[in-house]
């Protein structure tokens, strides 16, 4: 592979693709905490850009080492992140029909289920990495960077979509983040179980 048009091309279609669960995501926490400041939505979209970064060149760099191992590790991506995503989106869902009063104050999206949103929503650019593998250090690394950015404006794009609805929907917002987030889960679940 060299540097051209269609690698930058490839590259941001890449994004584009693996954006998508971060973006619904993105969507369900915003509908979640419609009164998300600036600065947190930023943080939200670093985290979900650097996973869609970091694991593409695990990917990589798994190929060019420890490849027969990971290849027995595919087939439970699907799981991991549907258990992820369900874990999630239940407690979303039982805090949205168990709270009668939102209290807007207290932060909503923690550490915890960021990063567990992060890892659920990235695992499958894991196997990006084989199909990137071709590729030379520097070529895999410049992928994963504008995986990365539009991995952040396309999660950005959600999270503003989500405050904007979520400030409608105030108490429901919950519920529907919660089980946005389960079937976001049992797509990936379903597609990695009947992928070839």
């Amino acid at each position: 592979m060299e540097w051209n048009v269609l690698f930058f091309f490839n590259s941001i279609l890449l994004g584009i693709g693996l954006a998508m669960d971060a973006f619904s995501v993105s969507l369900a926490n915003g509908l979640h905490e419609p009164e998300m400041k600036q600065n947190k939505m930023c943080k939200i979209a670093g985290v979900f850009a650097f996973f869609q970064a970091i694991m593409p060149m695990i990917g990589w760099i798994c190929v060019h080492t420890i490849v027969k191992y990971i290849l027995s590790f595919e087939q439970f991506i699907p799981w991991i992140a549907f258990i992820l995503l369900l874990f999630i989106g239940s407690k979303m869902l039982l805090e949205g029909v168990h709270s009668k009063e939102t209290d807007l104050s207290a932060p909503k999206v923690g550490l915890l289920a960021l990063f567990i949103q992060g890892i659920a929503t990235s695992i499958d650019a894991l196997s990006v990495g084989f199909t990137i593998a071709d590729y030379n250090f520097y070529m895999a690394a410049v992928c994963a960077l504008i995986i990365a950015i539009v991995t952040f404006f396309i999660s950005m794009a959600g999270l503003f979509i989500g405050k904007k609805f979520g400030t409608k929907l105030s108490g429901k917002a919950a519920i529907l983040g919660g089980a946005i987030l389960i079937v976001i889960g049992l797509e990936i679940f379903i597609s990695g179980l009947f992928s070839p």
